[in-house]
């Protein structure tokens, strides 16, 4: 598996792999998430012409996961990080936080943040045994609320979220 920068040629591909790892949530009654756009190609290009958008490639070249990511706060906020089913419980999403946490201490930045739904397996509980931690309210930095905020106008908060901590 070879971790790079996404390049332009790689955002339509992103958007394939969001919308197929989407299906998940349709077997944990979640089908408004599965049926959500992906992140436009004009999203994923403000990532990756920061340098914060990394993809996770098979030794073919077939792109599989990526990661995009940006500071918030004092910390290196993931946006998102989406594996293609096909290449599921392989390690790659771990490979790819594994970088985020690179970024941020090269950046200087306290830590790696995201958030996440609390319930669903595949999401709290995963990034709890990647080292993450629940955050309560009083933790939360003002960049953190207005992600939360943003979410829930977007009509995530339909299901627990929770804001999750790591040191990188």
């Amino acid at each position: 598996m070879i971790i790079r920068s996404a390049e332009p040629a790689d955002l339509p591909r992103l958007q394939a792999i969001e919308t197929a790892a989407g299906e998940i949530f349709r077997t944990v009654g979640m089908a408004a998430i599965a049926d959500d756009a992906p992140p436009t190609v004009a999203e994923l290009d403000r990532f990756r012409r920061a340098g914060h958008a990394w993809v996770a490639a098979e030794d073919i070249g077939t792109v599989v996961a990526y990661l995009v990511a940006e500071p918030v706060d004092d910390a290196f906020h993931i946006e998102q990080v989406t594996v293609h089913p096909d290449a599921a419980r392989r390690g790659v999403g771990q490979t790819l936080i594994a970088r985020a946490a690179d970024c941020a201490r090269d950046q200087g930045l306290t830590g790696l943040t995201l958030t996440t739904f609390a319930d669903v397996p595949w999401n709290a509980p995963y990034y709890e045994r990647l080292g993450f931690r629940r955050l309560s309210g009083a933790e939360l930095t003002p960049g953190l609320r207005a992600i939360r905020a943003a979410e829930a106008e977007h009509g995530l908060d339909r299901w627990p979220r929770v804001c999750m901590r790591r040191e990188p």
